[in-house]
């Protein structure tokens, strides 16, 4: 997005060009970026064997938070529960990649099955109220698929996840009492109250509230541009115990860098 020295240019601009930059967004498929949102993350490692509690020949079950709802990202979307309904009944085949890449050499496994689940954002590792509808995958990753990610996850390096997807529906929602923005204003009265993180869309007035979208896949990523999203359990298929480990993101590192991006709304080069 372009540059802006104030919230009204913002507004205009968005509300002026909302056809073209809905079309953008469908036309594209939405994936993490480099804004690192910073989360001290709790994980339950099942382990049993080894110095690390697992095999390292075989199979594992990784339990993974592909994506979380009512969380603003640095996309400027808001996912709303429900998003993705429809696309979980259509069931075709789903991918578990390493950082977005539809290449053979970075498929972890096609062996997947997405499902929603309401948590708790302290389950999460965030310090927000309520709940968030987590997108999870249950995935089965054999070594020779791709050795490099079966070692990350057994090793249990993987703390963060983006999903790959396509925009059905969403709909502009933007801060401001001016009858020009009167339905967008509706909306963001609609949709604001189910935002996590209100400080950080304060500071900008305006999101999309993403209400449908279609599931392209799922990927391990070093950071992206949701924060909770953590490998919830890797194990082997017949192991029970458990094994738990912590990985911190640091919260200071987040707030800057996404404080910056904000930034850049208002001041022109």
């Amino acid at each position: 997005m372009k540059e802006f020295a104030t919230k009204e240019e913002l507004f205009r601009y968005v509300k002026d060009n909302r056809d073209i930059l809905i079309a953008e967004k469908k036309s594209a498929t939405k994936t993490g970026d480099t804004v690192v949102f910073g989360a001290e993350v709790e994980r339950r490692l099942d382990a049993t064997k080894g110095e690390n509690g697992l095999s390292e020949t075989a199979n594992l079950k990784v339990k993974a938070v592909i994506n979380t709802t009512n969380l603003f990202d640095s996309h400027y979307d808001v996912h709303i529960p429900g998003l993705w309904n429809k696309t979980l009944k259509d069931r075709r085949k789903t991918y578990h990649l390493q950082e977005h890449k539809m290449k053979f050499d970075h498929i972890i496994t096609d062996k997947v099955t997405p499902s929603v689940r309401m948590m708790k954002w302290s389950d999460l590792g965030c310090g927000f109220d309520g709940q968030t509808q987590a997108l999870i995958f249950d995935s089965e990753i054999e070594k020779s698929r791709n050795e490099y990610m079966y070692d990350q996850y057994m090793k249990g390096y993987v703390d963060n996840h983006s999903v790959g997807m396509q925009y059905v529906t969403l709909f502009m929602c933007i801060n401001s009492e001016d009858r020009y923005y009167r339905e967008e204003k509706e909306n963001w009265d609609k949709y604001y109250p189910q935002v996590a993180n209100k400080k950080d869309v304060d500071e900008v007035g305006f999101f999309w509230a993403v209400t449908e979208a279609k599931l392209i896949e799922g990927s391990a990523v070093p950071i992206g541009s949701n924060y909770a999203t953590p490998t919830l359990s890797v194990k082997e298929p017949s192991v029970d115990t458990l094994d738990s480990r912590k990985s911190t993101i640091n919260i200071e590192e987040f707030k800057q860098e996404f404080n910056n991006k904000l930034k850049q709304l208002w001041t022109k080069n």
